[in-house]
């Protein structure tokens, strides 16, 4: 295979092996010297939150062995299991239980294999009696007084679902430790846009994004990295609305 230098170096760095041939080299060169050079030039991310947003994607396009070999190069590269578990909590209200559900077990047996002790120290930070309140406070902090129109312009028969959103969204999921609301934020916005028909709530994350400290080029350095993963159409849909809430 014509592999890169460069692809090589990174491959080795996130897998700890040297590239082996597969089931189609030919695709394998493309990808390979695509995905982990060309790519990599370009996204100006650092290799941390570079495989954070590859592992969110991951969970929303639903690759369990894609998510394992993600797994271990998240670990190889210094990103932490707590970080590693937290993403896959804040994946829940976006991707829905089912998915998450069924990457539990891989996750907690390459843990094991690797000598991490679990169940890992708890990152909650709510109660059953304080859910709402925080979780509402997280959600301002982020969207502004919106979230009060929001509850106000609710038909009767709906605004249980924007408590859900306060209570469990919210309280239950950005309250937590283990990663801040910026890289939340952030991971929120990568899974959003790797399931694709999303819009009008990428649109929303991406002001969100704004409001805590992710700017526009932050946001087209996560496209641009995980564009290989979520292919052309779910990326430039993603540009599209970041060119919309944030034109230049």
């Amino acid at each position: 295979m014509n592999i890169t230098q460069k692809a090589i170096e990174n491959y080795k760095k996130l897998f700890g092996e040297e590239i082996k041939g597969g089931l189609d080299d030919e695709l394998n060169e493309i990808i390979t010297n695509f995905a982990l050079d060309e790519v990599q030039e370009n996204d100006n991310l650092d290799d941390k939150t570079r495989q954070m947003l590859i592992l969110a994607a991951a969970i929303a396009v639903q690759t369990p062995r894609r998510y394992e070999k993600a797994v271990i190069a998240a670990l190889n590269i210094g990103i932490s299991p707590v970080e590693i578990k937290e993403i896959l909590y804040q994946a829940v209200p976006y991707v829905g239980i089912l998915k998450v559900l069924d990457l539990l077990e891989p996750t907690n047996k390459i843990f094991e294999e690797r000598g991490i002790k679990l169940p890992l120290e708890k990152q909650g930070t709510t109660t059953l009696e304080n859910r709402f309140d925080k979780g509402l406070k997280v959600q301002k902090s982020i969207f502004g007084e919106t979230i009060d129109k929001n509850f106000e312009n609710s038909p009767k028969n709906q605004v249980h679902i924007q408590k859900f959103l306060s209570d469990n969204c919210f309280g239950d999921y950005y309250t937590r430790n283990g990663l801040d609301i910026k890289t939340r934020e952030l991971i929120t916005f990568s899974i959003l846009i790797s399931q694709g028909g999303c819009e009008p709530q990428v649109k929303g994350h991406i002001a969100g994004n704004l409001n805590v400290g992710n700017d526009k080029q932050t946001l087209i350095n996560a496209v641009t990295a995980l564009l290989p993963f979520i292919g052309y159409p779910r990326s430039l849909n993603a540009i599209s609305c970041i060119n919309q809430v944030i034109p230049d």
